[in-house]
């Protein structure tokens, strides 16, 4: 995945939850669950310029089992949990 676009503050978190399932942030989760009215009342001044290229990553580079509903994500943290915990 190519997270050169996201604001750089935000990748590492981007990239521990992807490879490690580790939990995110209030922003992040909203951003992962596709809620876009709460995603902007979390955002940060660089995330919230940066909304266009949240989208874009989405979309292009995560794959949709990642993203899309807190369910997914819940269900992408628990699955990935478990590969930590053998």
């Amino acid at each position: 995945m190519n997270y050169d676009k996201l604001p750089e503050h935000m990748r590492s978190g981007v990239q521990d939850y992807v490879d490690h399932g580790y939990p995110v942030g209030d922003f992040l989760m909203a951003v992962l669950s596709n809620n876009l009215v709460e995603a902007y009342i979390r955002a940060d001044d660089k995330n919230m310029a940066a909304m266009k290229d949240w989208v874009s990553f989405l979309y292009w580079e995560m794959p949709s089992n990642m993203w899309g509903s807190k369910e997914k994500v819940m269900a992408w943290i628990e699955k990935r949990s478990r590969g930590r915990e053998q």
